[in-house]
């Protein structure tokens, strides 16, 4: 029991419960306890750009084979656009079968069009913008810039041509690529510093989730909870176990190697707070840099299962709760648009909501009021939709890593098995050429 209060997955869980209890007890001191999260997620969001702007650089630059890292952008890619389209289709399926929003009977007339102004602002700048607005976007004014906003698909751009340009160079390249090693060093040391802070930033959240909410709050919309948690549930155990089990490892024993950052994004809602713990322990795993830098980073913005899941089962909750008739047509018009609306909307503010907003200007017979349905429970469903998309973005990695043969498998399995302990190699494993 006492190693079990040592160690940062005991003090998290501990935290999580004396955060409940926080909330349920002294619900008024309990919302007072808000800053200690959001401080909490703010030291990791600082670290996040130079981190990724480090793995990303020294990967490339360090692999000095450039048409390896094509290869693995492209197969990242192409996996994203698949694995993002087949939870699309989950969400749209099995809310179109289990008809959570029926015998709702809301009439859109009644509800508060007020609650939506920020949501819809933002949804009219995501939609407007189109394809193009998109690839601008990733072009930052400066580089200080995307580094000084963090963001994220900013700063992998500029990391992308940098360690490039690195490799390019050779030898004349090799002592700031040694630099950006040392600094990546430094800067997870100083990550190491900071996620002893969890179990406070994990009790500060759910204790002001659960004071300003209440457990009741949960039977709100319950039903839509229960099916979209089902949804979440059947694509990682069924889609991303099975894609796992094609590349030889094990789903469950991947999630236990994980369950520190797990139970930090389940009080926190934001996979966000785990991301540079996350490439640390995929690149422990034996998993080249490059290969890490490029999937995790990109895959917070184009690889949102549960993310994706969300949006197609709230749209067809919305129309079944206000008794708006959706065609086929339709059904496949949310599809459609939700392959392009779901991609890039992480770090939009109430992004679950602008995205799904966004979606629905494509599909005019679905009110869009229907969103303040949706707002009373999103805190609930954002849980699974941070857990799947976490999970969602590691399996990613560890797949398109054995498929391109950038993983030390021997490694991996006593990783994975508890043989060697989960922590970084000090040097590079020595890797197959070849899958």
């Amino acid at each position: 029991m006492l190693k079990f209060a040592r160690s940062l997955f005991g003090q998290v869980l501990i935290a999580l419960v004396a955060g409940v209890l926080l909330g349920m007890l002294w619900p008024d001191k309990a919302v007072a306890l808000k800053p200690l999260g959001d401080g909490f997620i703010k030291l990791v969001k600082m670290l996040i750009p130079l981190i990724v702007f480090c793995v990303v650089v020294h990967g490339i630059a360090g692999t000095g084979d450039l048409k390896r890292v094509g290869r693995v952008g492209i197969k990242a890619l192409v996996y994203f656009e698949v694995v993002t389209t087949v939870a699309l289709a989950i969400g749209l399926m099995l809310g179109w079968l289990l008809q959570p929003g029926a015998g709702m009977n809301v009439d859109p007339k009644t509800l508060d069009a007020a609650a939506m102004g920020t949501y819809t602002a933002n949804a009219d700048k995501l939609a407007g913008g189109g394809l193009t607005e998109f690839l601008l976007k990733l072009v930052p004014v400066t580089v200080v810039d995307a580094f000084a906003k963090g963001d994220v698909l900013q700063v992998l751009l500029f990391s992308i041509l940098f360690g490039c340009a690195l490799a390019m160079l050779g030898e004349t390249g090799q002592r700031i690529t040694a630099l950006v090693e040392d600094l990546s060093h430094v800067l997870f040391k100083v990550m190491g510093l900071i996620i002893r802070l969890a179990p406070l930033g994990v009790l500060g959240a759910i204790a002001f989730t659960v004071g300003k909410y209440g457990l009741a709050s949960l039977q709100q919309l319950g039903q839509l909870v229960l099916v979209f948690y089902l949804a979440v549930a059947f694509f990682v155990l069924v889609v991303l176990g099975g894609i796992l089990r094609l590349c030889g490892f094990s789903l469950f024993k991947l999630l236990r190697y994980l369950r520190e950052e797990l139970a930090v994004v389940f009080a926190t809602t934001s996979s966000d707070s785990v991301l540079p713990q996350v490439m640390a322990k995929l690149r422990g795993m034996g998993i080249r840099d490059s290969t890490v830098g490029l999937v995790i980073p990109t895959g917070y913005s184009f690889n949102l299962d549960a993310f994706s899941i969300y949006i197609t089962l709230a749209a067809v909750f919305i129309a079944q709760a206000t008794n708006t008739p959706v065609s086929t047509a339709d059904l496949l018009t949310i599809l459609a648009i939700s392959l392009v609306t779901s991609k890039g909307a992480h770090g939009v503010p109430g992004s679950a909501i602008v995205v799904l907003a966004a979606t629905l200007h494509a599909v005019p017979a679905i009110p869009a009021i229907g969103l303040v349905l949706v707002l009373s429970v999103d805190w609930f469903m954002g849980i699974a939709r941070a857990l799947g998309n976490l999970i969602g973005n590691c399996v990613a990695t560890v797949a398109i890593a054995a498929w391109e043969g950038d993983i030390d498998r021997e490694r991996a399995h006593a990783v994975l098995d508890g043989r060697l302990p989960p922590q970084e190699p000090q040097e590079p494993p020595s890797l197959p050429q070849t899958a």
